[in-house]
């Protein structure tokens, strides 16, 4: 596929709602989960950063293709979801530099310095996925 330089609002919607639907799934578990035994309650917190680092992975390949010169590289939300795609891809959840992107922990929406644990929780996901979502939204909408 060839760069995209505009998205169609029913799928960044469509994304929206897919993204939104995974989230209310996770919560619903994470209620029955956090009623049972000691054991499902550890589960349970092992599990919330594994699930969400899988939702950011696929946050990114909805928008993949999208130009990277539209995306600019100031350290947005658009260029955070990059970045931790690639480190829990290539750098084992670690936080990792893009020396392309000019990121600044303090500006970022979950705040990871370099070197740090990629470990999101359900609310880090939500804010970030908001945040990824207006900026496609606000760049990228056809």
């Amino acid at each position: 596929m060839l760069a995209v330089s505009t998205y169609p609002q029913d799928y960044i919607d469509e994304s929206r709602s897919r993204i939104a639907a995974q989230v209310a799934a996770y919560e619903k578990l994470a209620v029955s989960v956090n009623k049972g035994a000691d054991a499902q309650q550890r589960a349970g917190r092992d599990f919330e950063p594994k699930f969400f680092s899988a939702m950011i992975l696929a946050l990114d390949a909805a928008f993949v293709h999208r130009l990277r010169m539209k995306e600019q590289k100031d350290g947005n939300p658009l260029n955070e979801v990059r970045m931790l795609s690639n480190s829990i891809l290539n750098d084992r959840g670690t936080m990792a530099a893009d020396k392309t992107i000019k990121y600044d922990p303090k500006k970022s929406v979950l705040k990871y310095a370099f070197g740090d644990e990629v470990a999101v929780n359900a609310a880090g996901f939500k804010k970030l996925s908001a945040a990824f979502l207006a900026e496609i939204e606000a760049k990228y909408r056809g």
